[in-house]
């Protein structure tokens, strides 16, 4: 199976889960790309089986970046994804994630929310304990 893994991360949160996530995946036996949303080409992505997407929640709404990412990904008629959203609201952004891929005629499989304490948060160790396990939770839906 091929995994592309895009991200945006501001404070490193969405890149430890990216690289940790594509980790479980090659563990498994697995071919996982990472690619951060300056990276990767919305418009020419590299084929994959399956599609995830991780960003963070900013004022009040899923990332810039991220969702012009997905506003102008092509290409991807028919394929399968998993969204990771993270936050530190009570509230994440998963449905806005996938209401634009929705439109891309893509299926979604797996969807992680995390909050994130904002202790720490601006160095990259907002996570909360327990955080791998549901990584892990969230491969195995993938």
């Amino acid at each position: 199976m091929r995994y592309v893994i895009i991200y945006w991360s501001r404070y490193g949160h969405n890149k430890k889960l990216a690289e940790s996530l594509a980790g479980i995946l090659k563990n498994r036996g697995a071919d996982a790309q990472v690619f951060t949303t300056e990276q990767a080409d919305p418009a020419a992505m590299p084929t994959a089986d399956l599609y995830v997407f991780s960003a963070a929640a900013e004022a009040f709404s899923l990332q810039r970046n991220m969702k012009t990412f997905l506003k102008r990904l092509s290409g991807v008629d028919g394929k399968k994804y998993g969204i990771i959203n993270t936050h530190a609201m009570k509230r994440n952004w998963l449905k806005t994630m996938e209401k634009l891929l929705s439109k891309k005629n893509m299926t979604k499989v797996a969807e992680l929310d995390f909050q994130i304490q904002k202790e720490g948060m601006d160095k990259g160790n907002g996570l909360l304990q327990g955080w791998e396990a549901k990584l892990e939770g969230f491969a195995n839906n993938l």
